[in-house]
């Protein structure tokens, strides 16, 4: 009797349950570094009109004869509202308050450009209209 209830007392210390598989570990995140923020997409709309303008300028003012003068004269009008778009000459700004020459037109000035020859001016402020076209230009003279 002994040894039946040693062999019993021995077949039921072993376990009938399946070893369970081990749990997999739950999935570590992986951090990845942010990349760099993106260049900027380009020049705005502004710039690229400062850009245009101040070619034009110096084309019109370093032109060789009339006729060239007048044909860049006539395409840069292209980039204006109209060719009585106010361009505005800043001679003097003191604590924010500016101080203008008397004001002009573009047309009148792209035609003191020629006439002239000299670019004296840079663009300071360009504000442009719905359309993307310039709507009102202010220079500052060159030092």
């Amino acid at each position: 009797m002994i040894a039946l209830v040693g062999l019993l007392a021995m077949g039921a210390c072993k376990s009938k349950k399946k070893v369970a598989a081990a749990p997999e570990p739950a999935p570590v995140e992986e951090v990845k570094p942010t990349p760099p923020p993106a260049p900027p997409a380009g020049p705005s709309a502004e710039e690229v009109a400062v850009s245009k303008l101040e070619n034009y300028f110096n084309s019109v003012a370093n032109s060789s004869n009339v006729d060239a003068a007048n044909r860049t004269i006539n395409e840069a009008k292209g980039m204006f509202s109209n060719p009585n778009t106010p361009v505005l000459i800043v001679i003097h700004e003191d604590g924010g308050v500016k101080d203008y020459d008397e004001p002009t037109t573009i047309d009148k000035y792209l035609n003191y450009l020629k006439d002239t020859k000299k670019n004296l001016n840079f663009i300071s402020d360009i504000k442009l209209d719905g359309s993307g076209k310039v709507s009102e230009l202010e220079l500052r003279r060159k030092k």
